[in-house]
């Protein structure tokens, strides 16, 4: 299958600019039907949340895609930080990936977009299936698979030198994937992250003035106007306190109900709260995968049990 984009890719790891840039139309040989939505055809609008799409209101369910890793594995230079995980994150799902600094949490994530791979001597090998298809197939074009696999980082990073309303429209406007009205797309994709009523008056303002935690809903918003598919996020609550912390975590659960989401974090409470299935990652491997909450109380492998007790050592 080829992906084809019109964006201009941006490698900026700073900006987080590489996930909301991209288009795609292309063909569909070997892939499973639902994941055409990864080929819109250029013009086509998917459907934009409700004005009480916000958290605390129901949204409509719709299908997400699911992501297989196969025998992943990820290098630096001769360094092996991941060590081949077999893994799948099921559609409209939140699976949080858990463990020690160093086990390969953050590198294994940046290769589901490819991301990995613009760090100099970096590679990954093995396969990252989305819905049937390898995104690592040479015919696919790299811009367009991060388009459809968004990833919000730990530090909120908003485009400094853009208000807030220029900050979620530098994708659509990059892409030319949104040629509908653009205020509506930016309102949508605000409301979807929980930020409208809050910035609605404001808009011209800069991203950067506002707050930590509104901040990175802003980073949410911003992958939210180009309709991905799958968000990642690397630990997205850790420079947050308490109040927005819960804040990104009523919305996660909101979001699954819309895309798939797999979520790095340190926080086992958070982990918990948040995660339908939790992965737990030592020395690059994965070791044991399950529901939260058997991972939690019955964990099937010691090490996972030392691990989510604190007596890891």
């Amino acid at each position: 299958m080829t992906i084809e984009g019109s964006g201009p890719e941006v490698t900026d790891r700073e900006h987080e600019s590489s996930p909301e840039l991209g288009d795609q139309a292309g063909a569909d040989a070997g892939v499973s039907p639902s994941a055409s939505r990864i080929t819109r055809p250029a013009g086509s609008e998917p459907s934009a949340p409700s004005p009480n799409g916000a958290p605390g209101h129901e949204a409509e369910q719709t299908p997400g895609l699911s992501i297989s890793l196969e025998q992943l594995r990820a290098f630096y230079g001769s360094n092996e930080a991941v060590r081949g995980v077999d893994l799948e994150f099921r559609a409209n799902e939140v699976t949080a990936i858990i463990g020690p600094s160093g086990c390969g949490k953050s590198t294994l994530i940046r290769c589901i977009n490819r991301m990995h791979e613009e760090i100099p001597g970096a590679q990954a090998e093995g396969r990252v299936m989305l819905e049937g298809l390898d995104v690592y197939d040479p015919s696919v074009d790299v811009v367009a698979v991060r388009r459809a696999i968004g990833m919000v980082f730990q530090k909120p990073n908003p485009f400094p030198t853009m208000s807030i309303f220029d900050n979620v429209a530098a994708g659509p406007r990059l892409t030319s994937s949104r040629r509908g009205d653009l205020r509506q797309t930016v309102e949508s994709a605000l409301r979807s992250a929980g930020l409208w009523d809050e910035v609605a008056d404001r808009l011209d303002e800069p991203g950067a003035g506002l707050s930590g935690g509104q901040q990175q809903r802003l980073c949410i918003a911003r992958s939210l106007a180009v309709d991905p598919d799958v968000i990642l996020m690397d630990e997205p609550c850790s420079a947050l306190d308490p109040i927005a912390t819960l804040k990104i975590e009523e919305l996660i659960d909101q979001l699954k109900r819309r895309v798939t989401i797999v979520i790095v974090t340190h926080n086992m409470q958070q982990a918990a709260r948040v995660a339908d299935r939790t992965a737990f990652m030592l020395d690059g491997r994965l070791v044991e995968v399950g529901p939260t909450q058997g991972i939690f109380t019955t964990p099937k492998d010691p090490r996972t049990e030392e691990y989510v007790t604190g007596k890891f050592g």
